[in-house]
């Protein structure tokens, strides 16, 4: 299964509302310490638009509101993954990545068999504090060989200018968060990131420079 290649990631229905008219094909809604009146509300407009352009809505965390209203995908941190009703997910025909950050996650997210496995951060990020210490392309490399034919999404620290070393370092598809919602201009730094994918991929497939996939990872 091939993921779209950019995937932003975004905290209301807004904000998909502004970003899915430029082309966007997957994009997730990240809710955080909000009521369950209001997930259900976001959520449910969010999977509207996404119904509406033709684009897939990935619920994060809330599982059962994903279930509830009928949405496609839904990702998984670990703490979520250890709660989730695995099987009826999969009996409603839900897709499913699942957030890794070290060998023992990633061995118990293959154990789930998940639509894609997203590993971070990549670079360091603004967003939030991070217990992990930046993972590198060269985790990157090492990660998708490990999981062979399961889409690698890569999180973390992501610009437009670093899209081509994740890309040949081996991720299938790059998640955006700082990069697109607090740039000046959303919508044309939105459209930047596609138009980059695009060119990437209309390019001969090569793999990172060694000296790149060899950098520190922490």
């Amino acid at each position: 299964m091939e993921l779209a290649r950019v995937y932003p990631i975004v905290e209301d229905a807004r904000w998909v509302a502004r970003l899915l008219p430029h082309g966007v094909r997957l994009i997730q809604l990240r809710i955080k310490d909000r009521s369950l009146q209001v997930l259900r509300r976001e959520i449910e407009r969010a999977r509207q638009l996404c119904a509406a352009a033709g684009a897939q809505l990935v619920v994060n965390d809330y599982w059962r509101l994903a279930l509830e209203q009928h949405c496609g995908w839904v990702h998984l941190g670990q703490g979520d993954l250890a709660d989730a009703d695995l099987a009826a997910l999969r009996r409603a025909g839900v897709r499913i990545g699942i957030s890794t950050h070290d060998d023992t996650e990633l061995e118990r997210a293959l154990r789930a068999a998940p639509d894609y496995i997203a590993l971070g951060p990549i670079y360091p990020t603004l967003l939030k504090q991070m217990p992990w210490a930046p993972q590198g392309l060269a985790r990157v490399a090492e990660w998708k060989r490990r999981i062979g034919i399961i889409p690698l999404v890569a999180i973390g620290g992501l610009t437009v200018e670093r899209l081509a070393g994740v890309f040949a370092a081996g991720a299938d598809s790059a998640a955006v968060v700082t990069d697109i919602v607090r740039h000046a201009d959303p919508e044309r730094r939105m459209r930047a990131w596609l138009a980059e994918a695009q060119r990437l991929d209309r390019q001969p497939r090569r793999t990172a420079p060694a000296g790149d996939l060899h950098e520190a990872l922490g």
